[in-house]
């Protein structure tokens, strides 16, 4: 074995977008979230659509934020050009050239129109990692071992620390940082599901401010990046232009999600804490408190007495 493969047979290729990591804590995720609906219709009343809603938008506030550290997209491109296909020849093929930027590093995906052109498969995905124990020039000189497609080759030395664009540094640094405060996102959030358990609604509610507040930071630590300047990724007249990708506005979404509803639970405290516990199945029913009761049963013996 090769690197965990045989050294005779293609390389190992990774998932653009997803890998196996997020499709596990997606399943995990999702078995939760189901094992909760099936004891759902032995809860009574308008409690029932309570629970459901607090727990199915705590689990998708959760998933996000473990999902994002693994996804490719949150910097995506795609460009059509007709470009060399290796070097030292002036063969050109029709090819969608992409490039996805993760926070542990860069997928680039070369697939041809058609699929077959020059007498290969011209389909490729390769995976560069920068993340703090990854090498990325090693993996980008592997690449030229290899012998990968020219497009892909060009893109991928745009990112090594030795290029003048200068922007490896700055993506590794705030794919790190940004990680980080997803994972202290993650934490706030499980702390103040275990609040909202004790329950503690308003600092529960605090824990949800402070969840949303991490993870609006960890999109302005990524953000950071395209303030400096990005070399023109040219093939022939055709550029190849970055924008942020689902992960981030997904990420965008989860973190105004619980600031406001951070912002509700708090407000709801001084306000209207009532309208709060009843939401949270913790009102109390003062009805059988104060119903008059209908019959009164007299023992005689004490009537025969006197007493």
């Amino acid at each position: 074995l090769l690197d965990g493969t045989y050294p005779f047979y293609p390389q190992k290729r990774r998932a653009a977008l997803l890998d196996v990591s997020s499709i596990i804590v997606a399943v995990v995720f999702l078995t939760l979230a189901c094992s909760f609906l099936l004891i759902t219709p032995g809860i009574r009343g308008r409690a029932r659509l309570y629970w459901t809603l607090r727990v199915l938008l705590s689990l998708t506030v959760g998933v996000v934020l473990v999902v994002v550290q693994f996804t490719g997209d949150w910097e995506t491109g795609w460009v059509t050009a007709n470009t060399s296909y290796k070097s030292f020849s002036q063969v050109l093929v029709n090819v969608d050239i992409g490039l996805h930027v993760g926070l542990s590093g860069v997928n680039i995906t070369l697939v041809g129109n058609p699929v077959n052109q020059v007498n290969e498969t011209i389909n490729y995905n390769e995976h560069f990692a920068w993340s703090l124990d990854a090498d990325y020039d090693h993996s980008y000189s592997e690449g030229l071992r290899r012998g990968l497609p020219s497009p892909i080759l060009y893109v991928a030395e745009k990112f090594t620390a030795r290029s003048p664009c200068g922007v490896h540094r700055q993506y590794r640094i705030s794919g790190h940082y940004t990680s980080a405060m997803l994972w202290v996102a993650f934490c706030t959030w499980l702390i103040s599901n275990m609040l909202f358990s004790m329950p503690v609604l308003v600092y529960g509610g605090y824990m949800l401010l402070v969840t949303g507040a991490f993870t609006i930071f960890s999109l302005l630590s990524f953000s950071a990046v395209r303030s400096s300047p990005m070399c023109p990724i040219q093939f022939g007249a055709a550029a190849l232009l970055m924008d942020y990708g689902g992960s981030f506005w997904l990420t965008l979404a989860v973190g105004l999600l619980c600031s406001v509803a951070g912002l509700t639970i708090v407000a709801l405290q001084y306000f209207n804490v009532d309208l709060l516990k009843i939401f949270f199945d913790l009102h109390e029913d003062k009805v059988d408190e104060c119903q008059e009761i209908a019959q009164v049963y007299i023992n005689p013996h004490f009537i025969s007495k006197g007493l």
